[in-house]
């Protein structure tokens, strides 16, 4: 959460996401409407440096992105509209605690078979380990 949605935004968001999972972001893609902040050189050159693979949405279409707002009315309707925070930096902390300690962890997901993200990331890791055994 910034004061402007921009290109050093988008960056800082990549990179946090990037370190919370140690650095081991190498193939994952990152998917993207067109805005300007998604293609600047900046955002690339912190996708390349991660070894992240861009991807865009086509112009006109909103099913490309339909996950990812998805999510983000979840997050609102669930958690940041029953709420209200005296500050910018309270809002930030606390929508990230929830979404990594609730929406993460515990809260279940269709998409993911009614597991919770983490659970079901884990459950195709290991599902790929036993692939490659």
């Amino acid at each position: 959460m910034g004061k402007r949605h921009d290109a050093a935004l988008v960056v800082a968001a990549l990179n946090m996401a990037a370190v919370t999972r140690g650095g081991d972001v190498e193939g994952v893609i990152f998917h993207s409407d067109r805005g300007s902040e998604y293609c600047s050189a900046e955002f690339a050159r912190a996708c390349n440096r991660w070894k992240v693979r861009q991807s865009m949405g086509r112009v006109g279409s909103c099913f490309d992105n339909a996950v990812a707002e998805a999510a983000f009315s979840t997050i609102k309707v669930e958690y940041v509209h029953r709420r209200q925070f005296r500050t910018r930096t309270e809002a930030r902390l606390k929508i990230a605690t929830w979404i990594t300690d609730f929406y993460n962890q515990r809260r279940r997901h269709s998409v993911c078979d009614w597991r919770s993200p983490i659970d079901y990331e884990r459950s195709i890791a290991c599902a790929l380990e036993n692939q490659a055994a």
